[in-house]
């Protein structure tokens, strides 16, 4: 046997050749494909749409990552096991779930709602620019495109309505609602009889001796706080400006470097036909939307004017179809770019091509353009001038601060060199210790008074220290005339004691004929009130308020 293999051995190869290798190949192609249709293997089905073992894969390696970037210090193997994969596979399930309902119920926001809640929302102010459009640097930064972070957005505000429907609905068991709505909408007839201490003030006239007991036993009450007549004065910008004079060559230079801040932004009014396009749609699904966009657009170019027909008909953008596709007017960074760019570039009246961004095919005719234009130099001058002297004066403020800092300090009698020095205005008050209600400006400042009632400008009558009491502004003041907190007289405040003693007397008189009427009351109940009146809860009514 041995020698027969041996001696036909090209026979043998062959042989295995023919046996051998067609079952490796059956096998091997068999074992490649079993691997890469695991890849690609449906594990979930929301709504017609697979849930694939790669994408369940890829979003726990996710989730994984997210919680190793909040927790470093966090195993990784507590995350590999069943349980968190399939909390992984449920939150996926339940993410498509809540798309899928947004969608079927269209609550996805038009473009103007998206610009809307981007421009006002303050938790996207770090995304925008000044003039509201989004910051596409910052957008890169996190690896995303204008066009995919309001793809995002969009879905977002969509979902959140779904939940918003659910949150913030609430059912209450007929048991509970109606004790609280019998509470609510219960009324109660009560009469009763008011005793007034102001109709008793005609019936006293308090003496002189029991206005000044009154005044001895609440002396406390009768004093007068202490008090410092200041003069001060505050160097700021404003004032610094008064000095200062700008040449023509100046306003004009300022101008035109700054030609932006004098031009109205360019906005431009348009209307569209939008055709759809789920995002994970297949190919062929794409190519089917876009011939139909082709087809819209064939009747669009043929009659013009019945581009709003068509796009009430065809259209599927709930927010502007209805509009007959107006999308009203906007500025750059409103739109995604494929749309902001094909916009910008046409001409009024102008019908685009097919254009294509994240949400499906569009047609685009703009209908309108405004802005754009320069205002003249002689429009804007006085603004400019302000502008100038304003920039001027605050860039001459560190050297003055300075200046103004060592003199009213080397120079402490007196605030007439900082006057004289930069043309300042002194002004006068009487202040306490803590600011006034409603003071502004060197008044409102707590450290420039702490350091007007400091013992050396009370005794000494020195300058305070410059303070600083704004941005770009400094203050410093002088007593003039210091009074200390002292008990006023009963002379002084001898009118106020009498109407504090009035009242208290006539108080009394009232509770007395109070007491009496109820001491009758309670030995004939059956007794009435001379007013009647009917109560609940809800607004009291005036003849009841106190």
């Amino acid at each position: 046997m041995f020698d027969f293999v041996r001696t036909h051995s090209r026979l043998m190869l062959a042989v295995m050749v023919l046996l051998i290798f067609p079952s490796f190949i059956f096998f091997g192609i068999q074992g490649y494909s079993r691997f890469t249709s695991g890849e690609s293997a449906t594990v979930a089905s929301v709504d017609g749409h697979a849930i694939t073992r790669a994408e369940w894969e890829r979003e726990h390696a996710r989730n994984v990552e997210r919680a190793r970037q909040q927790s470093p210090n966090v195993d990784a193997s507590v995350f590999d096991t069943p349980q968190m994969k399939r909390q992984t596979l449920e939150g996926m399930i339940r993410d498509r779930l809540l798309l899928a309902d947004a969608e079927a119920m269209h609550l996805a926001p038009d473009d103007r709602r998206l610009q809307r809640l981007f421009v006002t929302d303050p938790q996207f102010a770090q995304l925008r620019n000044p003039d509201g459009s989004v910051n596409r640097d910052l957008l890169a930064a996190q690896g995303m495109s204008s066009q995919v972070f309001a793809a995002r957005l969009r879905q977002d505000l969509a979902v959140q309505q779904v939940l918003a429907g659910i949150s913030q609905t609430s059912f209450v068991p007929a048991t509970v609602a109606a004790p609280s709505l019998d509470a609510m909408l219960q009324q109660r007839e009560v009469q009763l009889q008011r005793f007034d201490p102001a109709d008793y003030r005609a019936r006293v006239a308090p003496t002189d001796a029991e206005i000044a007991a009154y005044y001895k036993a609440h002396e406390a009450q009768y004093r007068a706080p202490e008090q410092a007549s200041i003069s001060y004065v505050v160097l700021d910008a404003d004032a610094l400006m008064k000095g200062l004079t700008v040449s023509e060559s100046d306003l004009h230079s300022y101008y035109e470097q700054n030609l932006k801040l004098y031009t109205v932004p360019e906005q431009r009014r348009a209307s569209h036909i939008l055709i759809t396009v789920p995002a994970d749609a297949s190919p062929a699904v794409r190519e089917q939307a876009k011939a139909r966009a082709e087809a819209i657009l064939a009747e669009v170019r043929k009659n013009p004017a019945e581009f709003a027909a068509l796009a009430r008909k065809d259209s599927q953008d709930p927010g502007s179809a209805a509009q007959g596709g107006d999308l009203g007017y906007f500025g750059r960074g409103a739109m995604v770019r494929p749309f902001e760019d094909t916009v910008f570039a046409m001409k009024p009246g102008e019908i685009s091509n097919v254009v294509k961004t994240d949400f499906g095919y569009h047609i685009i005719m703009l209908t309108g353009v405004r802005g754009g234009e320069t205002k003249p130099f002689d429009a804007v001058r006085g603004e400019i001038e302000a502008a100038v002297r304003k920039a001027l004066a605050q860039k001459k403020f560190a050297d003055a601060a300075e200046q103004f800092t060592n003199m009213v300090y080397e120079q402490p009698d007196s605030l007439k060199p900082v006057i004289d020095k930069f043309g300042l205005s002194a002004q006068t008050s009487t202040v306490q210790r803590k600011p006034a209600p409603g003071a502004t400006g060197a008044l409102a400042s707590a450290k420039l008074l702490a350091d007007v009632f400091a013992p050396d400008s009370l005794t000494r009558k020195h300058n305070t220290d410059a303070v600083e009491i704004g941005p770009n502004a400094l203050a410093s003041a002088r007593v003039v005339q210091y009074t200390p907190a002292h008990a006023l007289t009963l002379a002084e405040v001898k009118d106020r004691v009498r109407d504090a003693v009035v009242a208290e007397q006539a108080a009394a008189l009232a509770r007395k004929d109070g007491l009496a009427r109820l001491a009758e009351m309670r030995k004939a109940p059956t007794q009435t009130l001379p007013t009647t009146v009917t109560l609940s809860r809800g607004p009291t009514p005036p003849s009841c308020r106190p």
